[in-house]
């Protein structure tokens, strides 16, 4: 199914958010995430079903200043 992922246009085979999250090798207990400009928090993340034309943004932290 394609999404947007952080701006760009991806095909992906999750189906939630937690599955997505492991597919794009990001670390879930790093990463702050929102599906549709909605915020979605890590416990929620397996109930978070994806469809076609989402727009996922996955968040880590950075440091700096």
């Amino acid at each position: 199914m394609k999404i947007v992922v952080n701006g760009e246009t991806r095909d992906v085979k999750s189906s939630d958010l937690a599955a997505l999250i492991v597919e794009l090798d990001f670390s879930p207990e790093f990463v702050a995430t929102a599906v549709n400009e909605n915020f979605v928090r890590a416990k929620e993340r397996r109930l978070c079903r994806l469809s076609q034309g989402d727009k996922v943004e996955i968040l880590t932290p950075r440091q700096g200043g």
